[in-house]
């Protein structure tokens, strides 16, 4: 008779847990600088980028174990080198990273859109794992994932919301879901409801150098809203990863895809004159010492429309003029491009494409040696 092992003394080998071995001090720097990058930049999700250098299971993995209080030297390490990097890129890049969303527009949401796509291929790896005999479930999940953001895009576009404290709190909960979800764009979410600049220009080493404690009303909420969402974010993404990996991946996916129609890049500001920092002071002076906007406005070109003067009206009674006018200077509306602009925006469409994936490159080749 033939022996058959009994089931019950089979041993499972266990998981190799996410931190089991830490790259290079470097290379998690490096992923902390791009995750820093592309949270100050509208479109490029910080959770893509760590995705392409081949962190995010270790990333996710630190995060969770982080906030669930098991803490381990290799996890301290791994976090301490992100965060460096991750320093860098937000005060060393925040001033010019507003000021090139700002005035060349075009030319920065076509490379983020390439960026943004150069995680496409790892995700739809991950979403429909070659052999994977069911594949309705993440279609439907990539659908779902895409309507979302085409919802946030097209309907949620040109939002308003106060500068409060709880708001700025959401706005730091939504910074977290950039960091950890691949496809979600922390600070295109911050465009949409009109605090782009508000929140990325209290970062830059000069506005905390002119006015330290506006610019902490602003970050103190942010961070300790980015903190609270990341803790929760994190255990319940990886739980759902381990579990429905490829459904959770397509809805990612759908994320990352939809995440790009809010970059159309033949848009310009609607109020050019609003857009020099300096100008824009100036003129918030005059207004906050006038008391009105409409003789002040005229003289200096601005022709607001009803909506936007309205906006300019409760500033004024709010006492949130200044806020305004960084609102009204990320106002923007579409124009018909030339061939030139088209064919220049397909080439940094490239470019960002390749950079992300050369990244993923290096990731592959990393891990083979």
């Amino acid at each position: 008779m033939e022996n058959r092992p009994n089931p019950s003394n089979l041993s499972v080998p266990p998981v190799p847990p996410i931190l089991d071995s830490v790259p290079s001090p470097g290379r998690v720097t490096l992923g902390g600088f791009l995750m820093g990058l592309a949270n100050l930049v509208p479109g490029v999700s910080g959770g893509t980028m760590i995705l392409a250098v081949g962190l995010y299971p270790r990333f996710i993995g630190a995060i969770a174990e982080l906030s669930s209080l098991r803490w381990s030297r290799r996890m301290f390490g791994f976090v301490a080198f992100l965060l460096l990097g991750f320093a860098l890129a937000v005060l060393g890049l925040a001033g010019p990273a507003v000021h090139m969303v700002t005035h060349y527009r075009w030319a920065m949401y076509s490379l983020f859109v390439g960026m943004t796509l150069g995680g496409a291929p790892e995700l739809l790896r991950l979403s429909f794992p070659k052999g994977a005999a069911q594949r309705g479930g993440p279609t439907i999940a990539v659908v779902l994932g895409f309507a979302v953001m085409a919802y946030i895009a097209w309907a949620l576009a040109g939002m308003r919301v106060p500068h409060t404290f709880p708001v700025f709190m959401g706005m730091g909960a939504l910074a977290a879901a950039s960091m950890i979800l691949p496809g979600i764009s922390g600070s295109y979410m911050l465009l949409i409801f009109g605090v782009y600049d508000i929140v990325i220009g209290s970062l830059s080493a000069s506005a905390l150098k002119e006015d330290m404690k506006g610019s902490l009303m602003v970050i103190g909420p942010v961070v300790i809203g980015a903190m609270l969402g990341m803790a929760v974010l994190s255990n319940v993404l990886k739980a759902v990863l381990s579990r429905y990996s490829a459904v959770a991946h397509g809805a990612l996916l759908g994320l990352l895809l939809g995440s790009t129609l809010g970059l159309w890049p033949f848009q310009t500001a609607r109020y050019p004159e609003l857009l020099d920092k300096e100008q824009r002071k100036e003129l918030t002076a005059q207004v906050e010492e006038a008391g009105a906007w409409q003789d002040l406005f005229a003289g200096a070109g601005i022709a607001l429309d009803p909506a936007d003067a309205a906006e300019m009206d409760a500033a004024i009674a709010g006492n949130t003029v200044r806020g305004e006018l960084k609102a009204l200077a990320g106002v923007t509306q579409r124009y018909s491009p030339s061939g030139v602009q088209i064919v220049e925006v397909l080439g940094l469409f490239l470019l960002g494409f390749v950079l992300v994936q050369a990244l993923g490159k290096k990731k592959s080749s990393s891990a083979a040696a």
